[in-house]
């Protein structure tokens, strides 16, 4: 075979495996999955790394989503991003509805929401001293999850 026709063969060869991954990509997407595995929150304290399996698999710290999803009560199906409610600036006045479909007026009248940030380290914080697993605030253990 000559070098022209080597090259020609080559050619036509990576045309039909590139329009094949192609048509294999468009035919079998990838499935996202029900809840982010991981996330990944920027602070100024350093990027913390959650890893969903981590803590709500039996072989981990085996919590229920609930336990940190908690608005609303006893619904799964509805549970709500942070972000939704939290805000990652100072400056949030609770006036929206959304406020006032978990919270009861006279809680929030006035206020303001905490940073999503503030939100993340008391919530963090307090379970892992609760179920005694994990970095606790007793051990000044803040470069576990405060990686970056």
């Amino acid at each position: 075979m000559t070098p022209k026709k080597e090259l020609q063969v080559a050619f036509r060869l990576a045309l039909v495996l590139f329009v094949v991954g192609v048509l294999s990509y468009a035919a079998f997407p990838v499935q996202q999955p029900e809840e982010p595995v991981r996330i990944m929150f920027h602070n100024p304290g350093g990027k913390v790394l959650f890893d969903h399996n981590m803590h709500t698999d039996a072989s981990g710290y085996g919590i229920s989503c609930m336990d940190c999803h908690h608005h609303p009560e006893d619904d799964e199906s509805a549970l709500r991003a942070c972000g939704d409610c939290h805000s990652p600036t100072d400056d949030i006045t609770v006036t929206s509805q959304t406020c006032l479909e978990c919270h009861d007026e006279d809680e929030v009248d006035g206020s303001d929401a905490p940073k999503r940030a503030n939100v993340f380290h008391n919530k963090c914080r307090t379970c892992h001293d609760d179920y005694g697993k994990g970095p606790s605030s007793s051990d000044d253990a803040c470069k576990q999850c405060h990686i970056m």
